[in-house]
Protein backbone atom coordinates (compact mmCIF):
# COMPACT_ATOMS: atom_id res chain seq x y z
CA UNK A 1 0.00 0.00 0.00
CA UNK A 2 2.89 2.06 0.74
CA UNK A 3 4.34 2.00 -2.79
CA UNK A 4 1.07 2.48 -4.25
CA UNK A 5 0.49 5.64 -2.33
CA UNK A 6 3.75 6.56 -2.93
CA UNK A 7 3.41 6.02 -6.74
CA UNK A 8 0.19 8.14 -6.46
CA UNK A 9 2.16 11.04 -4.67
CA UNK A 10 4.91 10.78 -7.55
CA UNK A 11 2.39 11.06 -10.29
CA UNK A 12 0.31 13.92 -9.09
CA UNK A 13 3.99 16.23 -8.53
CA UNK A 14 4.87 14.78 -12.05
CA UNK A 15 1.54 16.54 -13.66
CA UNK A 16 2.50 19.64 -11.83
CA UNK A 17 5.88 19.53 -13.51
CA UNK A 18 4.09 20.07 -16.45
CA UNK A 19 2.61 23.60 -15.52
CA UNK A 20 6.41 24.54 -13.27
CA UNK A 21 9.34 22.37 -13.39
CA UNK A 22 10.75 23.97 -10.17
CA UNK A 23 7.41 24.48 -8.03
CA UNK A 24 7.10 20.59 -7.26
CA UNK A 25 10.46 19.90 -6.37
CA UNK A 26 10.41 23.14 -3.77
CA UNK A 27 7.19 21.77 -2.34
CA UNK A 28 8.69 18.62 -1.78
CA UNK A 29 11.47 20.02 -0.21
CA UNK A 30 9.18 21.95 2.35
CA UNK A 31 6.97 18.85 2.82
CA UNK A 32 10.32 16.62 3.65
CA UNK A 33 11.88 19.17 6.13
CA UNK A 34 8.65 19.44 8.23
CA UNK A 35 7.89 15.80 8.34
CA UNK A 36 5.00 15.14 5.55
CA UNK A 37 7.16 13.41 3.16
CA UNK A 38 9.34 10.80 2.84
CA UNK A 39 11.79 11.01 0.10
CA UNK A 40 13.66 7.91 -1.14
CA UNK A 41 16.86 7.24 0.92
CA UNK A 42 19.10 8.07 -2.82
CA UNK A 43 16.62 10.80 -2.67
CA UNK A 44 16.65 12.33 0.87
CA UNK A 45 19.25 15.60 0.33
CA UNK A 46 16.13 17.02 -1.36
CA UNK A 47 15.21 17.45 2.52
CA UNK A 48 17.72 19.72 3.16
CA UNK A 49 17.52 23.72 3.87
CA UNK A 50 20.28 23.72 1.10
CA UNK A 51 18.23 21.94 -1.33
CA UNK A 52 15.80 23.83 -0.53
CA UNK A 53 17.25 27.67 -0.65
CA UNK A 54 18.45 26.01 -4.45
CA UNK A 55 14.57 24.84 -5.47
CA UNK A 56 13.01 28.50 -4.13
CA UNK A 57 15.68 30.38 -6.07
CA UNK A 58 15.55 28.20 -9.19
CA UNK A 59 11.57 28.54 -8.76
CA UNK A 60 11.67 32.04 -8.64
CA UNK A 61 13.85 32.77 -11.86
CA UNK A 62 11.48 30.18 -13.85
CA UNK A 63 7.77 31.99 -12.51
CA UNK A 64 9.48 35.52 -13.08
CA UNK A 65 10.20 34.44 -16.79
CA UNK A 66 7.35 33.39 -17.39
CA UNK A 67 6.48 36.72 -17.23
CA UNK A 68 7.98 38.14 -19.66
CA UNK A 69 6.77 38.36 -23.98
CA UNK A 70 8.07 36.40 -25.89
CA UNK A 71 10.56 34.31 -23.09
CA UNK A 72 7.97 32.74 -22.04
CA UNK A 73 7.81 31.25 -25.41
CA UNK A 74 11.28 30.39 -25.90
CA UNK A 75 11.22 28.98 -22.25
CA UNK A 76 8.21 26.35 -23.48
CA UNK A 77 10.56 24.93 -26.39
CA UNK A 78 13.20 23.58 -23.92
CA UNK A 79 9.96 23.59 -21.14
CA UNK A 80 8.82 19.89 -22.70
CA UNK A 81 11.77 17.73 -22.50
CA UNK A 82 12.88 19.17 -19.07
CA UNK A 83 9.72 18.88 -17.87
CA UNK A 84 9.84 14.71 -18.36
CA UNK A 85 13.10 14.98 -16.65
CA UNK A 86 11.79 16.51 -13.99
CA UNK A 87 8.46 14.48 -13.53
CA UNK A 88 10.54 11.04 -14.23
CA UNK A 89 13.03 12.71 -11.13
CA UNK A 90 10.10 13.42 -8.92
CA UNK A 91 7.88 10.33 -9.21
CA UNK A 92 11.64 8.18 -8.99
CA UNK A 93 12.21 10.28 -5.50
CA UNK A 94 9.05 9.21 -3.48
CA UNK A 95 9.02 5.28 -4.53
CA UNK A 96 10.31 3.30 -1.91
CA UNK A 97 13.89 1.67 -3.22
CA UNK A 98 13.23 -1.50 -4.45
CA UNK A 99 13.69 -3.23 -7.75
CA UNK A 100 15.63 0.15 -9.85
CA UNK A 101 14.26 -1.41 -12.88
CA UNK A 102 10.84 -1.41 -11.46
CA UNK A 103 10.84 2.14 -9.76
CA UNK A 104 12.57 4.25 -12.90
CA UNK A 105 10.04 2.10 -15.52
CA UNK A 106 7.58 3.45 -13.61
CA UNK A 107 9.01 6.88 -12.39
CA UNK A 108 9.47 7.57 -16.62
CA UNK A 109 6.19 6.64 -17.91
CA UNK A 110 3.83 7.45 -15.23
CA UNK A 111 5.53 11.16 -13.93
CA UNK A 112 7.62 12.06 -17.20
CA UNK A 113 4.23 11.15 -19.30
CA UNK A 114 2.03 13.18 -16.79
CA UNK A 115 4.58 16.10 -17.02
CA UNK A 116 5.08 15.80 -20.71
CA UNK A 117 1.40 15.62 -21.83
CA UNK A 118 0.62 18.66 -19.84
CA UNK A 119 3.56 20.71 -20.27
CA UNK A 120 2.78 20.46 -24.35
CA UNK A 121 -0.68 21.31 -23.79
CA UNK A 122 0.34 24.43 -21.74
CA UNK A 123 3.05 25.33 -24.47
CA UNK A 124 0.25 24.77 -27.07
CA UNK A 125 -2.07 26.80 -24.85
CA UNK A 126 0.94 29.65 -24.62
CA UNK A 127 0.99 29.89 -28.41
CA UNK A 128 -2.23 29.98 -29.09
CA UNK A 129 -2.31 33.14 -26.35
CA UNK A 130 0.27 34.66 -27.93
CA UNK A 131 -1.19 34.16 -31.38
CA UNK A 132 -4.33 35.79 -30.49
CA UNK A 133 -3.22 38.31 -28.05
CA UNK A 134 0.19 39.52 -29.59
CA UNK A 135 1.12 38.15 -25.86
CA UNK A 136 -0.99 40.45 -23.54
CA UNK A 137 -2.98 37.16 -22.48
CA UNK A 138 0.28 35.11 -21.27
CA UNK A 139 0.40 36.91 -17.86
CA UNK A 140 -2.85 35.57 -17.45
CA UNK A 141 -2.31 32.02 -18.40
CA UNK A 142 1.32 32.35 -16.56
CA UNK A 143 -0.31 32.77 -13.53
CA UNK A 144 -3.18 30.05 -13.79
CA UNK A 145 0.38 27.53 -14.45
CA UNK A 146 1.82 28.92 -11.64
CA UNK A 147 -0.80 28.65 -9.45
CA UNK A 148 -1.92 25.41 -10.79
CA UNK A 149 1.46 23.83 -10.17
CA UNK A 150 1.49 25.15 -6.61
CA UNK A 151 -2.45 23.95 -5.86
CA UNK A 152 -2.02 20.33 -7.38
CA UNK A 153 2.11 20.02 -5.63
CA UNK A 154 0.19 20.47 -2.08
CA UNK A 155 -2.88 18.28 -3.23
CA UNK A 156 -0.28 15.82 -4.29
CA UNK A 157 1.44 15.66 -1.02
CA UNK A 158 -2.14 16.13 1.25
CA UNK A 159 -4.25 13.78 -0.62
CA UNK A 160 -2.50 11.46 -3.41
CA UNK A 161 -5.42 9.43 -4.69
CA UNK A 162 -7.71 12.09 -4.61
CA UNK A 163 -4.75 14.11 -6.99
CA UNK A 164 -4.33 10.96 -9.41
CA UNK A 165 -7.78 11.39 -10.10
CA UNK A 166 -8.07 14.70 -10.64
CA UNK A 167 -4.81 14.02 -13.28
CA UNK A 168 -6.41 11.45 -15.16
CA UNK A 169 -9.00 13.95 -16.04
CA UNK A 170 -6.72 16.45 -16.52
CA UNK A 171 -4.83 13.79 -18.69
CA UNK A 172 -8.14 13.03 -20.84
CA UNK A 173 -9.38 16.26 -21.00
CA UNK A 174 -5.84 17.48 -22.21
CA UNK A 175 -5.34 14.30 -25.12
CA UNK A 176 -8.73 14.76 -25.69
CA UNK A 177 -8.26 18.48 -26.92
CA UNK A 178 -4.64 17.81 -28.50
CA UNK A 179 -6.65 15.02 -30.48
CA UNK A 180 -9.44 17.62 -31.71
CA UNK A 181 -6.30 20.30 -32.49
CA UNK A 182 -4.27 17.70 -34.70
CA UNK A 183 -7.70 16.77 -36.48
CA UNK A 184 -9.01 20.41 -37.05
CA UNK A 185 -5.51 20.73 -38.44
CA UNK A 186 -5.57 17.90 -40.62
CA UNK A 187 -8.55 18.64 -42.05
CA UNK A 188 -7.19 22.08 -43.02
CA UNK A 189 -4.35 20.66 -44.82
CA UNK A 190 -6.23 18.35 -46.58
CA UNK A 191 -8.89 21.08 -47.90
CA UNK A 192 -6.18 23.11 -48.74
CA UNK A 193 -4.60 20.61 -50.80
CA UNK A 194 -7.66 20.38 -52.46
CA UNK A 195 -8.08 23.77 -53.58
CA UNK A 196 -4.84 23.43 -55.17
Amino acid sequence: MDTLLSICIGIGLSAACGFRIFVPPLVMSMASLFGHLTLSPSFEWMGSYSALVVFAVATGIEIAAYYIPWVDNLLDTIATPMAIAAGTFVTASVIPEGDPMLQWTVALIAGGGAAGTIQAFTGIGRLASTMMTGGLGNPLISTIESGGSIILSGLAIAVPVFTVCLVAVLLVFTLSKLGRSLAVKRERQEADMKSV
